[in-house]
Parts: structure tokens; sequence; C-alpha cells
């Protein structure tokens, strides 16, 4: 069984946080846009995943009316492969439907199965294509969707 715990993402947690998010990403997100997003952005709400006091991942979403966003979602690369990832959205997805959520939707890179795959176990289907979304190299991504 996962080891993990799973509560509202602090101010405090912005520099861990970060760390992921370099850890995870080719144009991470800065410290500046975490501050924001949990300061001042009324629509987000961000959950963190901790495993033996140790933060290990973070899922952010926009909740606007009746629909859920998932902005990003990241697990320290040690700690893939173990079910954090999957325990963390599960959550995320079941806050979301509390706080009024029907539905939810997410992106990920085309090359990326290995996500994709976990959004499908969840019951994410894929809704379309963005065509050249990534800034790093013009990836496409893939919409997913979801009914909560």
């Amino acid at each position: 069984m996962v080891d993990i715990a799973v509560r509202e993402m602090t101010l405090d947690d912005v520099e861990q946080v970060y760390e992921i998010e370099k850890s995870s990403f080719t144009v991470p997100w800065t410290k500046e846009s975490f501050y924001k997003e949990i300061d001042n952005n009324l629509f987000a709400l961000y959950h963190v995943a901790e495993s033996e006091g140790q933060l290990v991942g973070y899922c952010g979403m926009w909740l606007v009316l009746d629909e859920s966003q998932i902005t990003n979602i990241a697990i320290l690369p040690s700690y893939r492969g173990h079910g954090f990832g999957e325990k963390l959205l599960v959550h995320v997805m079941k806050a979301a439907k509390e706080k009024g959520a029907a539905v939810m939707t997410l992106e990920a890179r085309v090359s990326n199965t290995t996500a994709q795959n976990l959004y499908k176990k969840l019951g994410f289907q894929p809704g379309g294509i963005r065509k050249n979304y990534y800034s790093d190299n013009q990836e496409d991504a893939l919409v997913m969707w979801v009914r909560l």
C-alpha cells in the first residue's frame, strides 16, 4: 500500500513544489507563479502529496462553475511508478467533485503515454488535440476529460 497523505497546498510549500516542478518539466513555472496561484487566484486549488514527511508531488486545478481544469501534476522522479500520482489525482478528482465540478479536463503531451495510461485508468477520455501546445518543442497536447 502506498503511504501518502494529500492536503491543500500552502505558501510554505512553494519552495518544495518548485523543486518538484523543475525536476519534472522542461519549461517549469516560476516560484512567483505558484505564489500568485495560492495567494491571488480565486479559481485555483492546489494539493500536495507527502510520504514519510517528504513532499513528493503536487497537483493544481482551476475550478470555474462546474468545470475543473488540471493545471499541472507532478511527482518527484524518484517516487514515480509507485502509485503516488494515481492517489494524488484520485484525491484531487474527489475534491473537485465535492466543490461542485461535473467535469475535469487536462492536457498531456502526445508522447507521454505513461501519463495518458494513468488518466485513462481513472476514466479520462481523449477529447481532441491542441496543435503545437508545448513551447519547448511545439509538441501537440492531447486534451482529455472525465465526468466526475
